[in-house]
C-alpha cells in the first residue's frame, strides 16, 4: 500500500510539473520509496572529498558504464553479477555501489554484505544524483558530462548533464 501511495505521489509530479526545487523534493521522495531504510547510503560530496577512502563499484550495464562512471569506479554489473568479480577486493575497506537511481546498487550492495564485506554503501541517488551535484565523471580516463540515465522516464531527473539511453 505504502508503495502504490509512493507511485501516485510521483505521478502526481510529474503530471503537475513541478519547478526543479520541487522535483528534487520528487526525487527524494522517489528514492525513499526505493531505498531500504536499513541499508546505508553515502552522499557525492563525502565520496568526492576522499575517493580512494571507498572501493567504488559501479552496478550498472557494461553498456551504462562505457557512456561515463566515476573517476576510479570497476564495473561489476548487475544482470549477469558474480561474486568472482569482487575476488580479490578487500573486504574490510568501505565499498560504495552505485548505479543510475540506487536500486539496482541495493540489491548488489546486499549481496556483498551477505558475502562478508563489512562496510557497504549505496550511492545516495545513483549516477544521476553525483551528476547533478556537478561531480566529476570520466569515459575511460577522459571527463564527459554524458550521463546513460537507463530510460527517457528515468531521464527526467537528470538536471545537469547530456542524457544517453543507448
Amino acid at each position: 500500500m505504502e508503495r502504490l501511495r509512493f507511485y501516485l505521489f510521483f505521478l502526481v509530479c510529474m503530471a503537475l510539473g513541478f519547478t526543479s526545487q520541487a522535483q528534487s523534493f520528487a526525487y527524494k521522495t522517489l528514492l525513499k520509496g526505493l531505498y531500504d531504510s536499513d541499508f546505508p547510503v553515502v552522499h557525492s560530496d563525502k565520496v568526492a572529498e576522499k575517493p580512494d577512502a571507498y572501493t567504488l563499484l559501479d552496478t550498472r550495464e557494461r553498456h551504462e558504464y562505457a557512456v561515463s562512471h566515476l573517476p576510479g569506479a570497476r564495473w561489476v554489473g548487475y544482470d549477469d553479477f558474480s561474486l568472482e568479480r569482487v575476488a580479490g577486493l578487500d573486504k574490510s575497506k568501505p565499498v560504495v555501489v552505485y548505479c543510475t537511481v540506487g536500486a539496482r546498487s541495493q540489491a548488489i550492495g546486499k549481496q556483498l554484505q551477505a558475502a562478508g564485506f563489512q562496510e557497504v554503501y549505496n550511492l545516495y541517488g545513483g549516477i544521476i544524483h553525483w551528476a547533478n551535484e556537478e561531480q566529476t565523471l570520466v569515459k575511460g580516463e577522459v571527463p564527459t558530462k554524458q550521463v546513460h540515465t537507463y530510460s527517457k522516464s528515468w531521464g527526467i531527473w537528470l538536471k545537469k548533464g547530456e542524457k544517453v539511453y543507448e
